[in-house]
């Protein structure tokens, strides 16, 4: 193998670069180029690509986003798409792709592998943490600890004013964000979209707080919550305990910002493995995360198996600790 080529697809998450950075400084040392697709499968199909070196991915590690940038691609969904893609890549001379994004960007490269014989290799890239065959994701540590901050800079005003706050955080179908976030912050109640808790039940307990003589509430609500986010859950509560209130809708500020170690030393080892497995003639396999060790894990069953529902423990500690 001679040439392989690096793209991120999907959401930005903190990490990355960290990823391409491993990946290209692996590929170097066994004699192997690397190009970069520029924003995603859209930079694939404009055979729009950048030559990536050890020079071009240093000082990068700590940067978050994605210096090749990362876009949605709904033209790749076609099939004569892809095969003129496929073409492309091998009219200049790159024989194997890394694709870094969720569970959608692992089914556009599991396509290019059957039906046009590609050989591919994936990262698991998302703060959502909802991959799965992986314990963690590139990005998802990053994003907690992004919301972590901000929770404890609002508890500061809440202590001072009694004001509750509903801070909304990312996570459309998985709660992971959100209940992490809220263990480590000392949230007065979560709400996520596979557990849903009744509202009446934040609210008994936030009431029984109160008559303790707590002022701080800090309510951590996924965006992807059936009851409608943080903007749907505030009023209710609010109203029911005649409370001041505020949302605090934290979006997509989760998404930057400089990558924590853990996030890095995912990305890096993740990357490296992915093209130790394809430099070894291996093709159709993700690289995570699996009882603390990275491991290959067969892309096939990654796309086919809906993500780990919510951690019932963890969600039981959430509401234990609650108060």
């Amino acid at each position: 193998m001679k040439r392989i080529g690096i793209l991120t697809s999907g959401g930005d998450a903190p990490g990355m670069n960290a990823a391409i950075r491993a990946a290209v400084r692996t590929a170097t040392r066994k004699g192997i180029a690397v190009v970069g697709y520029l924003d995603g499968y859209s930079g694939l199909v404009r055979g729009a690509f950048v030559e990536l070196d050890d020079r071009s991915v240093g000082n990068i590690i700590q940067r978050g986003g994605t210096i090749i940038g990362t876009s949605r691609c709904p033209e790749f969904l076609d099939p004569e798409v892809r095969a003129r893609a496929a073409n492309q890549m091998r009219a200049d001379g790159v024989e194997a792709l890394i694709v870094i994004g969720g569970d959608g960007s692992f089914r556009g490269a599991l396509a290019l592998q059957d039906e046009c014989g590609v050989a591919v290799a994936g990262l698991p890239g998302t703060i959502d943490n909802d991959v799965w065959g992986t314990e963690e994701t590139i990005g998802f540590d990053t994003a907690v600890n992004t919301a972590l901050l901000a929770i404890d800079q609002l508890r500061d005003t809440g202590e001072s004013t009694g004001m509750m706050f509903f801070v909304e955080v990312m996570g459309r179908t998985s709660g992971a964000i959100a209940l992490h976030t809220a263990v480590a912050g000392g949230a007065a109640g979560v709400v996520v979209p596979e557990a849903q808790e009744e509202i009446g039940q934040v609210i008994d307990r936030i009431r029984e707080t109160m008559a303790k003589g707590k002022r701080s509430h800090i309510i951590v609500v996924a965006e992807g919550d059936e009851a409608g986010g943080a903007f749907g859950v505030a009023p209710v509560v609010g109203k029911a305990l005649d409370r001041p209130y505020r949302v605090v809708v934290l979006g997509h500020t989760q998404r930057g910002g400089r990558p924590t170690m853990r996030d890095r030393l995912v990305a890096s080892e993740g990357g490296a493995l992915a093209v130790d497995g394809l430099a070894a003639g291996r093709s159709g396999f993700m690289i995570g995360r699996q009882g603390g060790r990275s491991v290959e894990v067969p892309l096939r069953e990654v796309v086919a198996n809906v993500h780990p529902p919510v951690n019932a423990d963890l969600l039981r500690l959430a509401q234990q600790l609650s108060g």
